[in-house]
């Protein structure tokens, strides 16, 4: 089997100063992911690395960069799903940690568990000798403008919603195994403990060696009202091509109940799309030593990974 790996880094609005570090984030995640699956390594794995690589990256709503609370702090979401037994583990409304995706992984693999937030979640990664990272060093400059301003009596937060940022990856390894990994700041001046699609099994995420892998971005609560990752999977095992599947469920959820989003998705034989409803979403994938990436619907931009990791280590 050729390993593929694809990577979104949030459906929404992306502003003109962000899209290249957007697009170079992206690109980066999928050619990490990539990396580890091109050596024999699992999907699992490079989910998991490439969301690492994202939640470190400011320009993404995941980590280092998450959108703030109403009371100013950063609360995340994170899961993780291996498709060769539907184990899965997920966090929610984590503070103070790095990288909420490696904690979704030590819930799955040394819990009987599948979720824990907040304080448990908390007290499990100290157990786990997980760092502590301050809360301050999460908040970015712009996610604490974006908190101030949305704090102003006029403001209207749902027009910010649409920036939103969550990121994500699916991928299938060299032995036929998926997995899919999302992490996430939730939304801007949510209420304290509200936790969104991402961390739950279904709807932010859901891989399943039988028919394929997927990863969600968008309004949340639209997410979790259609269950949009595991329909995706229900529709490919019903015949449908990735990209048939995702643009299935995404006209349904928005017909249905208003909401947009997109989707990154991978089958069982390594077809994938990357589809989204909202004015943009950043993606890239690699297969077949080929990367693709873009962040309007209908770009799409090629180049060899050698040619890609070249000028990644250059800066470019």
């Amino acid at each position: 089997m050729k390993p593929v790996i694809v990577v979104h880094g949030g459906a929404g609005r992306i502003f003109k100063e962000r899209e290249e570090g957007s697009r170079a984030g992206v690109v980066r995640a999928a050619l990490r992911g990539y990396g580890i699956l091109k050596q024999g390594g699992s999907a699992l794995d490079a989910v998991e690395e490439a969301v690492r690589s994202m939640e470190d990256d400011p320009h993404f709503n995941a980590g280092c960069g998450s959108v703030l609370n109403e009371k100013g702090e950063v609360e995340m979401d994170a899961i993780i799903m291996d498709g060769k037994n539907l184990d899965s583990g997920a966090v929610s409304a984590v503070k103070c940690i790095a990288n909420p995706i490696k904690l979704a992984r030590l819930v799955m693999e040394k819990t009987k568990h599948m979720l824990l937030t907040d304080h448990g979640a908390h007290l499990f990664a100290q157990a786990m000798g997980i760092p502590e990272t301050p809360g301050e060093k999460l908040i970015t400059e712009r996610s604490r403008e974006r908190w101030k301003k949305n704090l102003e009596p006029d403001s209207n937060p749902e027009e910010f919603q649409k920036d939103l940022g969550t990121v994500g990856a699916v991928a299938i390894d060299s032995e036929g195994n998926v997995a899919c990994a999302t992490s996430t700041g939730g939304l801007s001046n949510k209420l304290i403990g509200r936790v969104g699609d991402t961390a739950c099994i279904g709807s932010g995420g859901y891989a399943d060696n039988r028919s394929g892998a997927t990863s969600t971005t968008g309004h949340g609560e639209s997410i979790m009202k259609v269950v949009l990752a595991r329909l995706i999977l229900y529709h490919m095992e019903q015949g449908m091509s990735p990209e048939m599947a995702a643009d299935t469920a995404l006209d349904y959820m928005k017909t249905r109940v208003g909401g947009l989003g997109g989707v990154i998705v991978v089958n069982s034989s390594g077809e994938w799309a990357a589809r989204f409803s909202t004015k943009q979403m950043s993606w890239a994938t690699v297969k077949d030593e080929q990367l693709h990436y873009g962040i309007y619907a209908g770009e799409r931009h090629t180049k060899s990974v050698d040619e890609a990791l070249t000028s990644e280590s250059e800066g470019v």
